[in-house]
């Protein structure tokens, strides 16, 4: 894989997904996108040809040639299996939902004085099914969001979904991981290379982390 991308077919995904169980509530998380978009920003400006697929963000979309809007994981699901199949590079940076509601209503589910039992199921495991599928050449990164044993946790993640690299980085510290503009992020490659980015803006890690997979890519 050339260094700077020219001409290169990238899928990037970002953001949360949103598992309704009313109209007005939801299962999600606190991704704000940034990083998935920084990634799809730094592959314009190196060249790529970027399809970005994003749940829903407050954020601008890049000029990338092809740009997907979803919310739930099941979309996302959908959305990345019709453009997978003509991507180099794949960059799994959303932070999909695990789980959604078993039962979805149709109208506002009223305040009670009793209690009140969501039951879930898991979502489809996006991340697997692309590892299943990944076709010769192609290059699968995946990202894990950690809140403890980090190196241990991505290299599981690592091998469990066939991937060829992954970004790990600890949650729940200030000024790093879901919504800040930095972040401090590890990343792992199958090959058993490993580096360790230092605490920098998304914009610049997100260019660092294309360096390092053109580099060490089959």
């Amino acid at each position: 894989m050339k260094k700077n991308l020219k001409g290169l077919k990238i899928l990037v995904t970002a953001g949360p997904t949103r598992e309704h169980f009313d109209p007005i509530r939801f299962l999600s998380n606190p991704s704000s996108g940034k990083m998935g978009y920084a990634i799809a920003e730094a592959a314009l400006q190196k060249g790529a040809h970027v399809t970005l697929i994003s749940g829903p963000t407050s954020l601008s979309p890049p000029k990338v040639s092809k740009f997907v809007r979803v919310t739930s994981a099941e979309e996302m699901y959908r959305a990345v299996m019709k453009k997978a199949p003509r991507a180099k590079l794949i960059i799994m940076s959303a932070a999909v939902s695990d789980y959604r509601p078993v039962n979805y209503s149709s109208r506002k589910i009223k305040k009670k004085r009793r209690q009140l039992t969501v039951s879930l199921i898991p979502t489809r495991d996006i991340l697997k099914e692309l590892g299943r599928r990944k076709k010769p050449g192609q290059i699968l990164v995946g990202f894990a969001a950690e809140t403890d044993h980090l190196p241990q946790n991505a290299l599981k993640k690592l091998r469990s979904k066939s991937l060829d690299f992954i970004v790990a980085n600890r949650v729940g510290l200030k000024k790093m991981g879901f919504e800040s503009d930095s972040n401090r992020i590890l990343i792992l490659s199958s090959q058993g290379k490993r580096i360790y980015l230092p605490f920098m803006s998304k914009r610049s890690a997100a260019s660092s982390l294309l360096d390092f997979v053109s580099n060490f890519s089959k």
